[in-house]
Order: structure tokens, then C-alpha cells, then sequence
């Protein structure tokens, strides 16, 4: 295909500073002028298309650049927003100024008309999409849920949704009776940074059947009006991100510039490129002609120019065969007919506004669909699959709501991620805004800080699970508007982003209880926006938009400022430590999200941690926290909860995956975990947060290893053994930090012993089912992971009963080796009997096992925990001695039958040498080096001269 070129001439001068312009450009109805504005003229250029030699009609009303045209339908009226944080309408083509019909806070950057032009959406930098009554100018709603700049309006050709793409890639389809969010599509479009001459675009369809968004992969995709299912992509010979697209009047083709200077005609039902043009600059706006077989573009300098024909003449013409609703007559500004003329309160679910009730409700496409794309899909899946956003379904409410057994209008947020956007900052506990709802600003397993918004201001509870436990904390009035908060035992504090004029974010901190009558404190960020806080033991935290993250003292002492390495992903804190998760590194090709995560010691300026945060292929972070034992955890939109230890010099274990449960209509919002649960509350698909009212339900769900399907069919005593051997793990490093610090570790040595003999009853159970299974290679590898004397001996009594002689050698030499090597390592003192002769022989098993003599406790060297001889020392009198513990001790035997450890009184034992063996109060100290002893290896060399 042949590439042209086309000569363009200036409508408007580009910045002073040299930086490209988000330029517009429009046609009238009847196709005779041509309408220009540019983000660096505060001047509407009005060009007569007939007699381009006369000069244009200029409208300067504005004060800074014009960012955004829109026509009504029958082209009586014209929309601009600016800069200068204005909309204005004036007459068209008169260009008689009419009015300021509503004003934001931060600069506008989209307006769109519907249908009959009773309706105006307007949206950019600041909070919310306006719906302005262009009749007298009252807002008729405020949409909420995007979080970046709203780039991109378009209502549907049959006046039922609204689509709205922001700077991030987030596409939401709204419904206009209900100003409910439909569908929420996130990270599908591309994100082009800070250029703000390249915005993202997305258009309806000619005949409203279909959305099209620029893609990632530099194509458009074209998802369904009411499942917002992708249906197909158009991908050709754009080499960089798509920036605009435009449909032609009859949706038989599709123009698309990009970022590579260069325009694609498509056809888009044989999905194919048919002609393209090349420019020198990139092309930021395009717009069809109405009448006839032309393209007016301009690019980011403010040149304009007309290609024609834009369609090659042999193909069908972009104006032949316009769809019926598309071409039906609609009323303009100040030209409205009685009848169809709306209310004066605006109100979107008024039945006569804008003709809602000429249409019956849209029936679901899919399934026609389906039949229609399934070539499409042969052509389109491939590699494609994996980055598809799904959605279900969602009914259109009806206008009298009938079929909501709820009573609710509207539905629920729907959250579809995919593309290779880096994730966005978040607060954990916190759930998006929904207008008119109570949501929360933080859940934790302390308690949950809610607000909702009325009138311009907030009303904020702080309400906590344990009220006998936690104060009673008055309701507080918000007019900040905060969006994240974070609770603990000694306050709150709670953050905003940017708002008003100045553009400030504001921090705040209110203690439950204080000496000082005036505790409560807040910090003012002028330019730097707050994106995730934490609470601490007498310190908040707080990351901003500026990667900075700023320590606070509980009295609002500014005490550090740090720069992070990259932008924040999350932030959470317990007693001294704060972690703090950013990006390490944009996503990767796989779309996996690159973090890492850092662990720091307030009080002490030190880091104990810094390394990578592992999340499952494809998923995102969901929850982030300590757990109530202060272990770090987190939680990935896979379902996966990782929790990290010491093992291995620092790993993040899995302990639990949603996809064991085998619940694909559950979604698991966490809360909080201890040593054994997740508390969580389950949500059903497509939800992915609870609502706070009415107040949700916590659901315990217990933490498992994601263990492959064994051949033993014991994977419960498999997750069993794994957990406990954590948990041993977890004690062991809080008892080598008691003893570095001089402190007594006599309850944790309690602790760890009870845990080692609940870990020798679970490996007997797997040594049974080992043996039943015929896994004798595995049995034996059991045994050795056996803490207690007894333990073995019990092992060795139950392969004897279950009649496998040379196991019971092999446990028996186990036995042997283990009772040496304490004896070589620690100079134990040992009974002679048992030291004599060879505990068992093949032969000789069932003999042994009924005149074996019972010995008292002996516990093996622990594979756990590290001990410390002088730990705790037997008492002596006077003179040096050992003073005798003349107290019976409980002994632990084995129940053959069950493979259980029981307890039994022992009196006095047989004793061989007159010798006086005891187990230590602490089952993890050291006998005295001091005691009478003799090495295993002395008594038998002494048994060899007796015989």
C-alpha cells in the first residue's frame, strides 16, 4: 500500500515553549464549517469550508487554552471546555456567546452532548463527571469512580449509557437513569504519561452496538454495549499506541492516528487497513464530514487540513447507508419541542428526558454475537486470550426497578484488570466510593473507620469489633473529603488527595486519648498528593505523590523525610515496623507487576528487610498487612495469601490459594490473620468489596498449604506437619532474639516442646499411612524427623505390629545413630541397658518389643531450636552438688493401636549403675556438664571386657 503524504496549514500557533497542544477539531451538521481549538490559544476558531479564503470567525471568551469541542446533534449549539477550569455554550454558527454552564475545579479535558443536546457530560482533572442540563444550566448528577484525569466522553447513540476513559486506561460504562456504573474495564487503553496532546479517545458505533478503545498493543478493540465483552481488535501497521479514533457516519470504517505520525483507514468488518497517510507531526484530533467522502484532521501544532477522498473511490462511500438511529432528527440548544422538552430539575430518570421510553430495553447481544465473531475469534484469540477483560453481565434496570428484589437502583462496581499498567496506589480495608453510599475508609481486625458523603461534607464513624476492648469514639464531620484512613490501638489518622484551587492533600491524625486537651493535628501538602498511610506505636506514615514517605511523631513532629526508590504500591505498620511496597521496575511483557518491598525500624532508623514481593502470574496486589502475630502477609487478586518467615534466609510461604476451595463465585476480601485463620468476608462474583452496610460478616477460613494431591491421601496430616514445622520455625527466631537481649525464653521453651510433641504424633500418623501405602523409603525419612526418644521407639513398635521386621531394623539403627551422635555432642549421661547391646535384630523384634524395660524420657536433639547450655542450669547447694529431683515426672508412651503419644505416671525405674537420669525442667536446655556421665562409647567398650 502506497503511502501519501498531505500538506496541513495552521488554525492555530503552537506553545511558546515549543511543547506539542491537544488540538480539536469538529464538523458542522451540514458539513460547511470546520471548528478548531488548541490547549495553547484561548481562542475557537470558526472556518467556512465553502470559501476557505475568508478568515476565520475567532471566539475568545475563554481566559488559557481550549482543550474540548462538542456540537449538539442538529449543530445549534457548541460546547468548549478550557483550561481555565470553564465550560461555555455559545450559538452555532453565529458564535453569540451564551452562557458559563458550569465550572470545575481543576482544568476540563472532555465534553459530549446526547443525543438530543438536553444533556451535557463534561469531565477532565478534578473529581467527578458533571451531567449538566443545557435548559437551565442545573446539574443533573456528579459521576464518580475514576481515580486519573477523564480524557474521553461518549454517550451511546440510543441515550442509555455513558462510557468515560481516564488517563490510566479505565474505562466505565454508566447508566443514565440510575448514575450506577455498569461495567468497570481497567488498564485496556494505553497510558501516554504526561503528554497532554496525546489523550486517550474512545467512540460508540454508529448504530450503538459496539465501544472502541484504543488497545495496548497499538490496535483498537471493540468491546459489546452490554456485556462489555471484547468482541474483536483491529491491529495493522501502527508500530507505536493508538491516540485517536473516529468512526465514519455509516460504522463501516475507522480512521486511527498514532503516536507513529501516521492515519490508518480501516474496514473494520474485514478488520483490514486500506489506505494510510503519513504527517510530520503526530495527528491529535480527527473528525468524518457528514456529507460526503472526507477527513478533516489536525495535528499537536494547531495545522489543520481536509483529506479526500479518505475512503479510495472504489469502495463503498463512509456516508452510504447511515443507520436509521443515527440519522433521526434531534432537538438542539433553544430549539426544543414541547414535547420532548425535560423537566427543569434535570433529572436523567425523568421517562420524557431525551426519549428513553421510545426504545424498549436492549435484549442481550451475546449469544447473536457469538455466531456473528466466531471467525473472529479463530483470527483473534491466540496470544490475545490472556489479556481479554471479561465481564458478566449486567440487566439494564428497568424504570421502575421491578426486577431488584433489593430495592436498590443500579449495580455494583464491577473490576476488570488487565494490560501491562503498573498498579495503582491503595489503601488496605478500603473500598471505592459509590455515590450515595456508605463505604469504608479502613477494616482491620481492630475495628473499621466509615464515611459517607452529604451535601458537600462527610460523616465518619469509627466503630470497633470488640466494644468492651475499645473507647467509644465520637462520629466526626469531614469536609476534607478523605478517601483512606488507618486505625490502631492509640488513633486514627486520615488522608486525601488533591483538591480545590491550590491543589493540596491533606494528612490527619486523632488520638483516642491524650494528657493534652488539643491532641488532634493535620499537615497540609501543597502539590504533592497522599497516597497511602500507616499507623505505628507513637508514629504515622505517609507516602505521597512525590515518592517521599514522611514519618510523623503521635504529636505531629515532623521527624523524617525519606525518598523512596519508585511509586508506591501500599504502605502498612505494626508497633515499630513499617512496610512499605513500591515499584521496582515497570511491568513486565507477562503482566506481572514488578514490586519490592521494604521493612523499616522507626524508633531504631535501621531496615530489617528489603527484597521482592512475589505475586502470582498475571495478578495484582489486593491486601497488604501484618498478621496479628506480626508476621508480614500479603494477599494478590489470585487468591493467594503469602506470609513471610526466616526459613531459607528469608521466603514468602504460601498458606493459602482460593482456587484449593474450588468457589469461582467467591471472591475473598480480607481483613486480617492469625497463626491459624484468614478472616476475610466473601464477596459473590463479579463483587469484589462488601458494602458497609448492612454490616458485613467475617468468615474464618483455615490457612493451608497449596499441597499437590498426594498418593498417601493424607494431605490433611501432610498440611499438618508443614504448618507446625513453620510455627517451630517462627519460635525458634523469637527465642535466639530473647536470648541475644538477656531475657528468660522459659515460656516459649514451653511452647516449642508442646509443638515438637505434637509434630512427633502428626509424623507417626504419616509413618502409618506411609506403611499402609507402601511408602517405606518415605516412612523411613519420617522417623528421622522425630524430636523424642519415645517417639522412635513407638515408631518401632508399630511397624513391629504391623509386621515389617526390617523397617523396624532400619528405625532401630535410626535410633541408635541419633542417641551416639547426642551422646558424642552434648556428654549426656545414658542408662547402661540401653547402652549394652544392639536395640533390636530382625530376629529378635517381637522378643524385644515384650521385655524392652521402659526407660525414662530422653529428648533427641531438636531439628528446630537452638539452645543455650547455661539456659537454665539444675540449682546447686553449697558445696557444688546437684541437688536430686525427687518428683515423679510424667512420661510419654505410644499407643501402638492409634500411633498416639499418651501420658503415664512413672514411679521408680530399674536402674543398672546406680545412675540418675532426669529430664531438665527446660525440655530446651542443656544438662550440667557437671553431672556424673559416660559416653555411649564407654559403656559399650565396658559391656565388651564383661563379656
Amino acid at each position: 500500500m502506497k503511502i501519501r503524504t498531505m500538506k496541513l496549514r495552521e488554525a492555530h500557533k503552537s506553545a511558546d515553549n515549543g511543547d506539542t497542544s491537544m488540538c480539536s477539531i469538529l464538523w458542522s451538521s451540514n458539513g460547511d464549517r470546520i471548528v478548531t481549538a488548541s490547549s495553547s490559544d484561548n481562542s475557537i476558531c470558526i472556518h467556512d469550508v465553502i470559501s476557505p479564503s475568508n478568515a476565520p470567525k475567532l471566539l475568545r471568551n475563554h481566559r488559557e487554552g481550549v482543550t474540548a469541542l462538542a456540537l449538539s446533534p442538529n449543530s445549534s449549539c457548541l460546547a468548549s471546555g478550557s483550561l481555565d477550569h470553564s465550560v461555555k455554550l455559545y450559538k452555532f454558527p453565529g458564535g453569540e456567546f451564551e452562557t458559563n454552564i458550569t465550572r470545575f475545579t481543576l482544568p476540563l479535558r472532555a465534553v459530549a452532548f446526547n443525543k438530543s443536546g438536553t444533556i451535557l457530560a463534561a469531565g477532565g482533572d478534578g473529581e467527578g463527571i458533571k451531567l449538566v442540563n443545557t435548559i437551565d444550566g442545573t446539574i443533573a448528577r456528579v459521576l464518580k469512580g475514576h481515580t486519573g484525569s477523564v480524557t474521553s466522553l461518549a454517550f451511546d447513540p440510543k441515550s442509555e449509557y455513558l462510557a468515560s476513559l481516564d488517563a490510566f486506561g479505565t474505562v466505565i460504562y454508566w447508566e443514565l437513569q440510575s448514575g450506577s456504573t455498569l461495567h468497570v474495564l481497567k488498564d485496556i487503553a494505553p497510558y501516554n504519561g504526561c503528554d497532554a496532546a496525546l489523550m486517550n479517545i474512545l467512540a460508540w458505533s454508529p448504530d450503538g452496538e459496539m465501544l472502541a478503545v484504543p488497545g495496548q498493543r497499538n490496535d483498537v478493540v471493540m468491546y459489546d454495549r452490554d456485556t462489555a465483552e471484547k468482541l474483536f481488535s483491529l491491529r495493522g501497521d501502527h508500530f507505536e499506541p493508538i491516540c485517536f479514533l473516529s468512526w465514519s457516519p455509516n460504522g463501516k470504517y475507522m480512521a486511527t492516528s498514532g503516536i507513529d505520525k501516521q492515519i490508518l483507514i480501516w474496514d473494520v468488518d474485514k478488520k483490514l487497513d486500506i489506505d494510510r497517510q503519513k504527517f510530520s507531526e503526530c495527528i491529535s484530533c480527527m473528525a468524518w464530514k457528514p456529507q460526503g467522502n472526507a477527513l478533516a484532521v489536525i495535528d499537536v501544532t494547531g495545522k489543520y487540513g481536509v483529506w479526500e477522498p479518505a475512503v479510495p473511490s472504489p469502495l463503498k462511500s463512509p456516508t452510504e447507508d447511515i443507520p436509521d438511529l443515527y440519522s433521526k432528527k434531534s432537538n438542539g440548544f433553544l430549539l426544543f419541542d414541547e414535547e420532548e422538552q425535560p423537566s427543569a430539575s434535570g433529572n436523567l430518570s425523568d421517562p420524557n428526558e431525551d426519549s428513553l421510553g421510545e426504545f424498549e430495553p436492549p435484549s442481550r447481544k451475546r449469544l447473536r454475537k457469538c455466531s456473528k465473531y466466531d471467525d473472529d475469534w479463530e483470527e483473534d484469540c491466540g496470544d490475545e486470550l490472556e489479556s481479554i477483560p471479561k465481564a458478566e453481565s449486567h440487566k439494564k434496570a428497568s424504570h421502575g426497578h421491578k426486577d431488584n428484589p433489593n430495592g436498590k437502583s443500579g449495580s455494583r462496581n464491577m473490576i476488570v484488570t488487565t494490560g501491562t499498567k503498573m498498579q495503582e496506589a491503595f489503601q488496605p480495608g478500603a473500598t471505592p466510593a459509590q455515590p450515595g453510599k456508605r463505604r469504608f475508609l479502613c477494616y482491620n481486625m481492630l475495628g473499621s473507620i466509615t464515611t459517607m458523603e452529604h451535601d458537600g461534607y462527610s460523616h465518619v464513624e469509627i466503630d470497633f469489633h470488640d466494644t468492651s476492648s475499645g473507647p467509644r469514639i465520637p462520629a466526626m464531620t469531614d469536609y476534607f473529603g478523605f478517601t483512606m484512613a488507618s486505625l490502631n490501638e492509640n488513633g486514627s489518622v486520615f488522608a486525601n488527595p488533591c483538591k480545590g484551587e491550590k491543589s493540596m492533600s491533606t494528612l490527619m491524625y486523632r488520638p483516642f486519648s491524650s494528657w493534652a486537651n488539643n491532641s488532634e493535628w493535620s499537615m497540609r501538602f501543597e502539590g504533592e498528593e497522599v497516597r497511602a498511610i500507616a499507623l505505628g506505636s507513637a508514629w504515622i506514615a505517609a507516602v505521597t505523590s512525590l515518592n517521599f514517605l514522611r514519618i510523623f511523631t503521635e504529636g505531629g513532629l515532623q521527624r523524617y523525610i525519606l525518598s523512596l526508590d519508585g511509586p508506591v504500591v501500599t504502605v502498612a505498620g505494626y508497633k515499630d515496623e513499617l512496610a512499605v511496597v513500591t515499584h521496582s521496575s515497570p511491568t513486565l511483557p507477562s503482566d506481572e507487576q514488578m514490586l519490592e518491598i521494604r521493612v523499616l525500624n522507626i524508633p531504631h532508623g535501621t531496615e530489617s528487610l528489603r527484597g521482592r514481593l512475589p505475586l502470582t502470574p498475571g495478578s495484582y496486589l489486593t491486601w497488604f498487612g501484618f498478621s496479628e502475630e506480626g508476621q508480614l502477609s500479603s494477599f494478590d487478586s489470585k487468591g493467594v495469601l503469602r506470609v513471610f518467615t526466616n526459613q531459607y534466609g528469608g521466603s514468602w510461604l504460601p498458606l493459602f490459594s482460593a482456587s484449593k476451595l474450588k468457589k469461582p463465585e467467591e471472591n475473598y476480601w480480607v481483613a486480617g490473620l492469625n497463626a491459624s485463620k484468614l478472616f476475610c468476608i466473601v464477596c459473590k462474583s463479579p463483587e469484589s468489596f462488601p458494602q458497609s452496610t448492612p454490616k458485613p460478616i467475617l468468615t474464618l477460613l483455615d490457612l493451608s498449604f497449596p499441597l499437590a494431591s498426594s498418593d498417601l491421601g493424607a494431605d490433611s496430616l501432610e498440611n499438618e506437619f508443614m504448618m507446625i514445622n513453620m510455627k517451630l520455625s517462627q519460635i525458634q527466631r523469637n527465642i535466639e532474639e530473647r536470648l541475644a537481649s538477656g531475657h528468660h525464653t522459659t515460656s516459649l521453651d514451653d511452647e516449642a516442646f508442646n509443638l515438637e510433641t505434637s509434630l512427633d504424633r502428626c509424623i507417626l500418623r504419616l509413618i502409618a499411612s506411609c506403611c499402609n501405602g507402601d511408602k517405606l523409603v518415605r516412612a523411613t525419612e519420617l522417623v528421622k524427623l522425630l524430636s523424642l526418644e519415645k517417639s522412635i521407639r513407638g515408631a518401632i513398635k508399630l511397624v513391629t505390629a504391623l509386621k515389617l521386621p526390617n523397617l523396624a531394623e532400619r528405625f532401630s539403627n535410626i535410633l541408635e545413630e541419633k542417641l551416639l551422635n547426642e551422646r558424642a555432642e552434648n556428654n549426656v549421661s545414658v542408662r547402661p541397658d540401653v547402652a549394652s547391646a544392639k536395640l533390636f535384630t530382625a530376629p529378635d523384634i517381637c522378643k524385644a518389643s515384650e521385655s524392652v524395660v521402659p526407660s525414662p524420657i530422653h529428648t533427641l536433639p531438636s531439628t528446630s531450636l537452638v539452645r543455650k547450655q547455661n539456659a537454665e542450669e539444675p540449682s546447686k547447694d553449697r558445696n557444688g552438688k546437684m541437688e536430686e529431683n525427687e518428683t515423679k515426672r510424667s512420661e510419654k508412651t505410644i499407643d501402638i493401636k492409634t500411633g498416639k503419644l499418651k501420658s503415664d505416671e512413672v514411679g521408680e525405674t530399674k536402674k543398672v549403675d546406680q545412675l540418675n537420669v532426669s529430664r531438665p525442667s527446660n525440655p530446651f536446655a542443656k544438662p550440667s556438664s557437671n553431672q556424673e556421665s559416660s559416653s555411649l562409647f564407654d559403656s559399650l567398650k565396658k559391656m565388651k571386657k564383661g563379656k
